[in-house]
């Protein structure tokens, strides 16, 4: 049964049930079970039935959500289940989750964003090999009992320039791999600690795109679907980058461009006019601005009239080690939120993990609530008006969405009066009917249970 306060969910202690879409590995649903958490899993075919997930929710009250990248979550989703605590992404991506519509609910969004990256990052350079030796069109021309044995526009990657869009995780690794064969690293990333990391281990930054592309006999794009503003990446890339492609290179290289990360980066039309111009030489693309939904969907794809990109389902996770990886990373996330309300890999503030140390605390206490003035002194002073000892805290605001997350080792539980007063001093002070979103309280497990 679902609870609240003035309006403001009371989330359950312990979850009890969580609905998968999209099919993530099965080891996920005997991970859950474990935790005493029961797993319902949605058909593929329902899955492109909004309608049909929601009644689930309706139906169900799930604690969590499990889901890949395609399903759309949406303020509609999260008011489904009014147990709704998270939504547990079993990929990198989260541009598939309205995270505007999650911070007024109070619902987190965490995701994984290292159990896929060796798979994208043996793709990325298993493509890129191939494109260099011009193996995919030599088999072409096999097919077509054509004996093409040349050297002409066949080159090793040794030596050869490789810039990479984004030194991310799987960014970082596909410039480890690149690095042992001997290529020259060059990256673009507007993050400090990133052009930091990068340039510790011998990287050379690029101070724009242009220069990237104009340094490179290879790139290839790992961003996310956002900066790190929260602004959208969409259309980051234009002919006119994709026409610099080697110009500070010699002549003959290979000019090669591989998009593993998102669709929408540019569009399909100027990155097959700039093969067409021969500023680039060939294309691999895993990613789509339009992907379906499932094999049974119809899609076209806009490469098909174009021999110069080489064309994959987005499959650079799709792996049978990756996928069990992820399922067992979230199921370790879960774990950790489920037991002491622990958040780590939270996509409104990546790399960062927000809980406490239980100690010798009897209940966790979370709150999901504004971030405006206010708001952190309400639950502070609940606490302390309770007559409870707050033995360990931590904060974490998202001012980019306008809430925070508050995490408390207290040493007994508050009864539902006193919740009723951290409420109403929170709406009091900010004035703000919506100051508290969600909360929790989580018995502390004793060593011996």
């Amino acid at each position: 049964m679902s609870d609240s306060i003035n309006g403001v969910r009371i989330l359950r202690p312990h979850f009890e049930k969580a609905l998968i879409l999209e099919e993530p590995d099965p080891s996920l649903d005997r991970y859950l079970a474990s935790l005493g958490i029961r797993a319902e899993r949605v058909a593929p075919e329902l899955t492109q039935k909004p309608d049909e997930v929601l009644r689930l929710l309706k139906e169900g009250e799930h604690d969590l959500l499990y889901k890949r990248s395609r399903f759309e979550v949406d303020e509609e989703v999260l008011k489904a289940s009014p147990n709704l605590a998270a939504i547990m992404l079993c990929c990198i991506g989260d541009d598939s989750v309205d995270k505007e519509a999650c911070s007024r609910n109070g619902v987190l969004v965490m995701n994984d964003p290292v159990s896929n990256g060796r798979s994208v990052v043996e793709m990325v350079m298993g493509e890129m090999i191939c494109l260099a030796r011009r193996i995919f069109e030599a088999d072409r021309h096999g097919r077509r009992h054509l004996w093409t044995k040349e050297s002409t526009r066949r080159f090793e990657l040794k030596d050869k320039n490789l810039s990479i869009i984004g030194l991310g995780n799987i960014g970082k690794q596909v410039a480890q791999v690149a690095d042992a064969f001997g290529m020259n690293i060059y990256f673009y990333d507007v993050r400090e600690l990133s052009r930091e990391v990068g340039e510790a281990l011998g990287w050379t930054a690029c101070d724009s795109l242009e220069e990237a592309f104009r340094m490179a006999d290879v790139v290839t794009v790992h961003v996310s679907a956002e900066d790190p503003r929260g602004s959208s990446n969409r259309r980051m890339f234009k002919y006119e980058h994709f026409a610099q492609m080697g110009a500070e290179r010699p002549e003959e290289n290979p000019r090669i461009f591989i998009n593993a990360a998102r669709g929408f980066l540019y569009e399909p039309d100027d990155l097959k006019h700039a093969i067409s111009e021969g500023h680039i030489a060939s294309a691999a693309v895993d990613v789509y601005p339009e992907e379906p939904g499932s094999a049974d969907d119809p899609w076209t794809n806009p490469y098909a009239d174009d021999d110069g990109v080489v064309t994959t389902p987005h499959i650079g996770a799709a792996t049978e080690e990756a996928q069990p990886r992820i399922a067992h990373y979230m199921a370790t996330t879960t774990q950790m939120f489920n037991r002491y309300g622990t958040v780590r890999d939270c996509v409104f503030s990546p790399g960062q993990i927000i809980g406490v140390d239980a100690g010798r605390a009897a209940t966790i206490l979370t709150v999901i609530h504004s971030d405006q003035r206010g708001t952190k002194k309400a639950v502070d002073d609940a606490i302390f008006e309770a007559g409870l000892n707050n033995l360990e805290s931590a904060h974490r605001d998202f001012p980019d969405y306008g809430f925070a997350y508050d995490v408390n080792a207290i040493d007994r539980p508050m009864n539902r009066a006193q919740l009723k007063a951290l409420v109403e001093a929170a709406t009091e002070l900010t004035g703000d009917d919506h100051a508290i979103r969600a909360v929790r309280q989580i018995p502390v497990p004793k060593d011996d249970e």
